[in-house]
This record gives C-alpha cells, sequence and structure tokens, in this order.
C-alpha cells in the first residue's frame, strides 16, 4: 500500500509542482503492482480471479493521484498488463472437468437469441451448418443484455473494420505524345583540330614576341616586364608566356640589390652544363587582383611593357568567341 494515504477526489489533471514524496510513494506502487503481475504470470495456474479483482481495485485507487505523465505511463503500463494476465486466464478457464468450449458456448448463446436446430436434420448433411435455424435470432435481446454491463454507447466505430471495403480502382493517366520539331533541333558544337592548332600557334607567337621585347629592354624588374596596368587578364597571360622561356632556359629569373625581382635574357644551358651539375628550378607565382593592383601603385607603371594584344577569337561551329 502507499505510504502516503490517499483521497478519492483528484483536484487538479495534471500537477508538475506535485509533492515529490508523493511522487515516489505511488511510483512505488505501481512498481509493486507491476511485480505482483509478474508473479500472476509465471504462476497462472494459482492465480484466480480475487487475485486480478484486488489487482484491478489497487490500480484503481493509485490512479486517484496520478497527475504527471510519467505516472500516467506506469498506470497504462499496469492496465495492460493486467489485461493480458485476464486473456490467459480466459483461455486456461475450465468449466467442470472440461475446458472452455467454444462451439458448446455459441449454441448457449444461439438458443438465449430464441434459436434452435430443425427437427429431422441429417448430421451429415454438407449444408447442416447453413441451417441450424428456422426462425431470425433476437439480437435486440442480446443487445440489452450487454448493455447492462456498460455505459457506452454502441456505434459503427467500435466495430473492427468498415461495414464495406470498396476498392479503388487506379484510372488510367493518358500521356500526350511530345512533338518534336526537327527544325528546332540543335546539334552540340564540334571542336575540330585546327581550332586546337589555331590556339597553340598564338602561344608559339606570343613567346616569341616576350623574347623579342626582353632582349630589347634587357635586365629588367618582373612587375614592370609582366603587368599590363590596362588590363588584368593578359598580366597572368605574360606570366604563362614568359613561364615557357624561364623552362627553356632562355630567360634567367634573379633578384638585385635592391631585393627587387628581375629577369634578363641569358644563353641557353647546354647538355654540358647540365652535365656538370646545373639543375632546374621550379617555382609557383601567384598573381591575383590585389597584388596586380599594389604592383601598379608600388612600380608607378602607367603605360605596359609587352602592348596589349587584341582579344583573340576562336571559331566554334558557326560562331565566333572571344
Amino acid at each position: 500500500m502507499l505510504d502516503v494515504e490517499m483521497d478519492d477526489t483528484n483536484e487538479l489533471p495534471y500537477d508538475p509542482d506535485q509533492n515529490a514524496e508523493e511522487k515516489r510513494a505511488l511510483r512505488r506502487e505501481y512498481r509493486a503492482i507491476h511485480k505482483n503481475m509478474e508473479d500472476f504470470r509465471q504462476n497462472l495456474k494459482d492465480c484466480t480471479i480475487d487475485n486480478l479483482t484486488d489487482a484491478v481495485k489497487r490500480t484503481d485507487k493509485a490512479f486517484y493521484k496520478v497527475k504527471n505523465t510519467t505516472e500516467a505511463t506506469l498506470d497504462s503500463s499496469a492496465l495492460l498488463q493486467l489485461t493480458t494476465s485476464h486473456a490467459q486466464m480466459a483461455r486456461t478457464l475450465k468449466s467442470g472437468s472440461g475446458a472452455f468450449d467454444i462451439d458448446d458456448y455459441l449454441a448457449k448463446l444461439v438458443t438465449f437469441m430464441g434459436g434452435h436446430k430443425l427437427d429431422n436434420q441429417n448430421p451429415d448433411d454438407p449444408d447442416a451448418d447453413d441451417a441450424l435455424l428456422d426462425v431470425p435470432l433476437d439480437w435486440d435481446q442480446f443487445g440489452r443484455r450487454a448493455l447492462a454491463k456498460s455505459r457506452r454507447v454502441p456505434v459503427v466505430g467500435f466495430m473492427l473494420g468498415p461495414l464495406s471495403i470498396e476498392q479503388k480502382k487506379r484510372a488510367p493517366v493518358k500521356r500526350a505524345r511530345l512533338e518534336k520539331n526537327k527544325a528546332d533541333e540543335r546539334k552540340p558544337q564540334e571542336i575540330k583540330e585546327e581550332d586546337i592548332a589555331r590556339s597553340v600557334n598564338e602561344t608559339t607567337k606570343n613567346v616569341a614576341t616576350l623574347e623579342s621585347i626582353l632582349a630589347e629592354t634587357g635586365a629588367i624588374n618582373l612587375f614592370r616586364f609582366v603587368v599590363n596596368p590596362r588590363s588584368f587578364a593578359q598580366s597572368v597571360e605574360n606570366i604563362f608566356y614568359l613561364s615557357f622561356l624561364i623552362r627553356d632556359g632562355k630567360v634567367a629569373l634573379d633578384t638585385d640589390e635592391h631585393g627587387e625581382p628581375t629577369i634578363f635574357g641569358c644563353a641557353q644551358p647546354s647538355d654540358e652544363d647540365y652535365a656538370d651539375g646545373l639543375r632546374k628550378r621550379q617555382i609557383v607565382f601567384e598573381l591575383d587582383m590585389a597584388t596586380w593592383k599594389r604592383a601598379i601603385e608600388v612600380f608607378e607603371i602607367t603605360e605596359p611593357t609587352i602592348p596589349t594584344r587584341e582579344t583573340s577569337k576562336t571559331k566554334i561551329g558557326n560562331k565566333w568567341y572571344g
């Protein structure tokens, strides 16, 4: 039993500020009910109807103090255990010396509703089950007896399913056929070999142009040589073309006494030079928009050393692209 006395009044259906000691006592009570239900399930043969009835009354008494969701969950779990125990006991219920016979129960139920077996009925007749009754059953009498045990109004919603099930048929979906107009079709543009050859020839031409300009200017600051104050894109292209000259050993990159990067033309190394220990060095040079602007400001570049090139256009298919 509960350590805290429970009254029969439930002032609030939900009370988050319920006394802590009262909640602990209520939980102990539900744990005890759960333990009893487990003992009943393990020893179902020794369990009687009175035991289950006492458990139901004990649960009802504890429910008066339930004011929080945790205790409500314990109550529903206890009710579920009680229902399961009742169902198991009903399956093992015996009447006299024999087990509970459903067919005998139905026969008595039919007799209670005013039905009886036909006289001179052949027990070997396969249609005998369809002709057990000679008068309609009095379901109203059965309903009145059932209503005496329940306060709920019988409605259709208490049935296991709808009275009739109408299978829905999916209507066929008609899809309009898409008519394609061949005049509106477009093919992907093709890049031919001559387009690629034209790009390679332009790179070779620009590399040769940078080599001739550097031969005229001599040693020069790297930024003054490659930076085009009118075009950031062509400044990047100039570095790209200059990298071929440095790779081939026709141009050298060094720093002067002021620490500024300087480039100048040089004799292309021979195989003997590499055999004597000459090694190539590769560096990564990054030129972003901020560096380009800063170089123009620091070195006061107003005119490009490498003349601005016209924007080249490539013909792909029937169109020209810059």
